[in-house]
């Protein structure tokens, strides 16, 4: 999971205060979820994953298709 949130916040040209600021999710979490220190909660899991219009499964690392449900 953490490459990925990684990979698409960089894809979107983020910084880590750049997207709390869209998110509202905290900075210090964001840099937990993206290191792998923390697992991101179900909320906020759907708050990333709408925001990246992407699905959870690929967030977690479950499928390489960003539209793709496992």
């Amino acid at each position: 999971m953490k490459n990925n949130l990684k990979i698409l916040r960089k894809s979107k040209g983020y910084t880590q205060i750049a997207l709390q600021m869209k998110t509202g999710i905290e900075q210090s979490l964001l840099s937990k979820f993206e290191s792998g220190e923390r697992t991101p909660p179900t909320e906020t899991l759907v708050r990333l994953a709408d925001f990246y219009d992407v699905s959870i499964d690929y967030i977690l690392c479950r499928t390489d298709n960003p539209k793709s449900h496992k």
